[in-house]
């Protein structure tokens, strides 16, 4: 059997242009062969459309359009469409089979996550009938994403009661396919391969995994569609972080495109995905950053620069009296490293303005982390009116480390519409901005040598108030992704003081945080939809 595989980048909500997409790709694969085309879970809508679903005219829209793609594609390979589908008073995560310009029948997605960025259960009902398809004289089985992510052997533990590959297997099956919107995180991939293989080989049976790609919102999907035959070998791999349309012969060895990125690589390029995609479905074309001469704002611009392109990108220098020489030299060295536009427009005199408008109510005060915050205000009032003015998006460009203990400034350096490296601990950062500079220099090597400072106050280094970031980083991620307390932590040879400080900082932060703008996902754990902790909480 021939199958094609459309790795589609969805627009959420966007139906019709969807299905134009999905359309163009069976028409190509049917005329390259393909016996049956599969999409991706959810692809006429786009995975995930959150509360979309709750808007009755929406999901009978879906079906409008559904019925709509079916009789234009009569005469074409049929098709495996995800979307979503009603029926009575219960919604489902389904699979519908076209042919013949016709909805024959639809499967349903049984195991429905209910964690992390997940949320499934709040739409849908899980599916309960029969998931299995004859075409062609071949019992294939029809599963969407989660529903292969129960396996006992693998995982050492039921996460689900009911495990639908299992129930299909008993069915004499001869094709597994799986509809999938998969998000990315650093490192997933192993473990998704891993999975498959396990699958393939327990059960003697082919398997079709078609992935979604693109960004939306904080989710990035890296596509990298699969297909194993029924010895457990590995025998196509799509490409990672683009569309991919193609027929694969579950005979025959296709071509299995590299997937052997480093993780700097990988990020980079999932974050260029995500920036492109957040821009250009928000309505957006270009861009505006402030840029301080530090590390995090020049990777950032790096970033923005691959996705949009260099003239799509602005970049403001705000230098107050405590920003060096050094760092006004290294911000336009990497602007010009870029082919960036720049303009430098200096806070001086706008810092005298507030001492003079604030002098009576701060009169008997000592200068305190009240004038830095100030300072970081001003800069953040002026790119939102670039921003308001110039119809640019406005990036913003902390770290995760710096996000995670709140050294930020709200209504400052947090103010924009997209956090790029918000999920990006500050030693990844580094590592990140090696890489981009492994043949040329992008980044001025200053930039990577320099103590990483704020620049608020006289001879400032972000140590002065955070422990080295190597030793931060590590208890965050403890904190943060394996959920540990403090005892734990300093159970494993961590000073019991920096520990405590550390975690007292990541609670006070939370208010600061639930007002960031949507950072782009990158690790098991961010700070953004899968993220739901209190603030008004006993410390």
């Amino acid at each position: 059997m021939r199958l094609g595989i459309i790795q589609l980048n969805p627009w959420i909500n966007d139906l019709k242009g969807n299905a134009s997409k999905i359309e163009a790709g069976v028409k190509e694969l049917s005329q390259k062969g393909a016996d049956l085309v599969v999409s991706s879970e959810l692809a006429l809508i786009g995975y995930p459309p959150r509360d979309l679903l709750l808007r009755p005219g929406i999901i009978a829209r879906c079906k409008q359009v559904a019925l709509k793609l079916a009789q234009s594609l009569r005469g074409y390979a049929p098709l495996l469409l995800g979307t979503p589908w009603s029926e009575g008073n219960k919604l489902f995560n389904a699979a519908l089979f076209l042919e013949k310009g016709q909805i024959v029948s639809w499967v349903g997605k049984t195991l429905l996550p209910n964690y992390d960025v997940f949320d499934e259960q709040r739409y849908f009902c899980p599916f309960t009938g029969s998931k299995k398809i004859n075409f062609q004289g071949k019992n294939m089985g029809i599963t969407i994403c989660e529903d292969i992510w129960n396996d006992k052997e693998f995982w050492k533990k039921e996460l689900y009661p009911t495990n639908p590959v299992e129930q299909l297997a008993r069915e004499n099956l001869d094709i597994l396919i799986n509809l999938s919107a998969s998000p990315y995180t650093l490192g997933k991939q192993k473990l998704r391969e891993k999975m498959l293989a396990h699958l393939s080989q327990k059960y003697k049976f082919a398997l079709v995994y078609v992935n979604q790609v693109g960004a939306n919102d904080d989710l990035i999907f890296a596509g990298r569609s699969m297909v194993w035959n029924g010895q457990g070998e590995m025998i196509f791999r799509a490409k990672s972080f683009a569309e991919h349309r193609v027929v694969v012969d579950l005979q025959e060895r296709q071509k299995v495109y590299a997937d052997n990125l480093g993780s700097e690589e990988e990020i980079f390029q999932a974050l260029v995905l995500g920036v492109r995609d957040y821009v250009h479905k928000c309505g957006f074309d270009k861009v505006v950053l402030g840029l301080s001469g530090g590390i995090d704002s020049s990777l950032t611009a790096v970033i923005a620069t691959r996705a949009l392109g260099r003239e799509k990108v602005l970049g403001v220098l705000m230098p107050s009296p405590f920003t060096s020489k050094e760092s006004i030299e290294d911000a336009l060295e990497l602007a010009k490293n870029l082919g960036i536009k720049t303009y430098t427009l200096p806070i001086d005199s706008l810092m005298q303005a507030f001492d003079k408008v604030l002098a009576e109510v701060f009169s008997g005060l000592p200068r305190d982390v009240t004038e830095e915050n100030i300072q970081s205000r001003i800069r953040g009032n002026l790119l939102m009116a670039i921003s308001n003015k110039l119809r640019a998006l406005l990036l913003t460009t902390g770290n995760k480390s710096e996000l995670a203990v709140g050294y930020c400034t709200i209504y400052g350096d947090m103010s924009g519409g997209l956090a790029v490296i918000s999920d990006l601990p500050k030693t990844m950062v580094y590592k990140v901005s090696h890489w981009i500079n492994r043949e040329k220099e992008v980044i001025p090597s200053r930039v990577l040598s320099k103590p990483p400072t704020a620049e608020l106050a006289p001879n400032q280094r972000d140590e002065d108030s955070l422990p080295p970031y190597e030793l931060l980083d590590e208890i965050l991620k403890l904190i943060i992704e394996e959920n540990r307390e403090v005892e734990e932590i300093v159970s494993l040879g961590y000073a019991e003081e920096v520990v405590k400080k550390v975690y007292r900082m990541v609670r006070l932060a939370e208010f600061k945080r639930k007002q960031a703008p949507p950072g782009l996902k990158i690790t098991d754990r961010a700070f953004g939809t899968g993220w739901r902790m209190p603030i008004a909480a006993k410390l």
